[in-house]
């Protein structure tokens, strides 16, 4: 793989910041050595002293003394070293990367937390996009990345998805208007990045099968594509054995895999990370280096005792009883779906994720139903619209999110919204 061509002009001019390396030595050094490097604060000034958090099964994680110094401090950017170590372990158990041992051929597999898989998310499009670019997504896909990848002034194409995912013929027929030799030549401007959810897609629910993973991989080589997989529902999925990654798949190193905890342990702790090609992670390290500095130590080290305290077999434990969660709420939506929405709209039953993503018949653009409507009637939802490349398109499906309500508090707003395409479509 020659990276170089995928970085932008501003991600390859990045340096190390000599700061930052010294805080990330100090972190790793012994306790004898002295430092009269870094501007790093006494810990003995802070206000806090230790943290006992209580655990829904009662027991409790403690964090002491010595180890909340260590919590309040500054970290090394690529994330708590004891929680990179786990995060690794839990990557190489559950994808098993060809990438993961160094080889010539295959590059090396490495890791940094992030600040939610959204920070990792910005990252990577500000290192492998610039203006002009073609961008290959699904279509629809997650409004946080087209929020993100907007601005840069790249050509947003979208691949047509169904509930399986992206359709590898889609993706082949909209590559055939370049040639794969075409990837080394910058003046035919072919793609070179490929950005999907596999699993319980946002907003579709849509989830990748293993026989098309194999084909779009196939076809991300012949035609030289990083592909970003951004999975934060990849412990959501409702059906096993689940499928394997693109991540298990990279022969290449041309994968770079988001990963989420929002789902399964808190959104607001904000810990997401990626797993991808060294050369790659570590220029969104740098990135790091001269925005965010870090993912919060606290956080990182709050995580890591619950995770140590699990090990990854209790983990998969927990997500199994969040997957089962999900799955029972699904199931309650799908059946007021039924209910309520049966000639009316069409849907699929989604495999993962916390979303159901409708077709309303008769009502060709959603948009005001569900911006002026919908709200008016005591109902929020998502208009199609917002999950499309070109958003000024009509759109006539709507987002339906299953994951916070009550059942009853599904069941009446899936009736007030049959209420409201009924009436539309007088």
């Amino acid at each position: 793989m020659n990276y170089a061509r995928f970085l932008t002009a501003v991600s390859a001019a990045r340096q190390p910041s000599p700061i930052r390396a010294m805080t990330d030595l100090l972190m790793k050094s012994p306790p004898s050595m002295i430092s009269l490097s870094g501007g790093i604060p006494n810990p003995n000034t802070f206000p806090f002293k230790a943290a006992s958090i209580t655990m829904n099964d009662g027991t409790a994680i403690e964090i002491g003394e010595s180890l909340m110094k260590k919590a309040l401090q500054y970290s090394a950017t690529s994330g708590i070293p004891e929680l990179i170590s786990w995060l690794k372990d839990l990557q190489n158990q559950l994808h098993n990367p060809p990438t993961l041992t160094y080889s010539p051929e295959k590059g090396q597999m490495e890791l940094c937390v992030t600040t939610g898989s959204q920070e990792g998310l910005s990252k990577i499009f500000e290192m492998l996009v610039n203006a002009g670019d073609n961008v290959l997504l699904d279509e629809p896909t997650y409004s946080g990345t087209l929020a993100a990848v907007k601005p840069l002034g790249c050509n947003l194409i979208g691949v047509p998805t169904d509930q399986n995912g992206i359709i590898p013929k889609a993706l082949k027929n909209i590559l055939s208007r370049w040639r794969p030799e075409d990837a080394t030549n910058p003046k035919k401007n072919s793609p070179k990045v490929l950005y999907t959810i596999p699993n319980g897609g946002n907003p579709s629910g849509a989830s990748l099968t293993e026989e098309r993973k194999i084909e779009i991989y196939k076809i991300a080589q012949e035609y030289d594509l990083i592909i970003v997989e951004d999975d934060p529902y990849y412990f959501l999925q409702f059906n096993k054995p689940w499928a394997p990654s693109f991540l298990s798949m990279d022969v290449d190193g041309r994968v770079i895999r988001a990963d989420s905890m929002s789902k399964v342990l808190s959104s607001g702790l904000r810990i997401g990370f990626l797993t991808g090609p060294k050369p790659l992670i570590d220029r969104i390290i740098l990135h790091m280096q001269v925005s965010t500095l870090h993912t919060s130590s606290f956080t990182q080290i709050m995580i890591h005792q619950l995770l140590q305290k699990w090990g990854v077999e209790g983990f998969l434990e927990h997500t199994d009883r969040v997957i089962n969660f999900y799955k029972s709420q699904r199931d309650v939506m799908l059946a007021s779906a039924d209910k309520w929405l049966t000639g009316l709209a069409e849907w699929h039953c989604p495999s993962a994720g916390m979303f159901l993503w409708l077709k309303i018949k008769g009502v060709p653009d959603t948009h005001q139903l569900i911006m002026q409507k919908a709200i008016s009637n005591q109902v929020l939802l998502v208009p199609g619209s917002a999950f499309t490349t070109d958003s000024s398109k009509p759109s006539s499906y709507v987002r339906a999110s299953f994951s916070l309500s009550t059942p009853e508090q599904m069941d009446l707003g899936l009736q007030r919204l049959a209420s409201l395409i009924v009436a539309e479509r007088k």
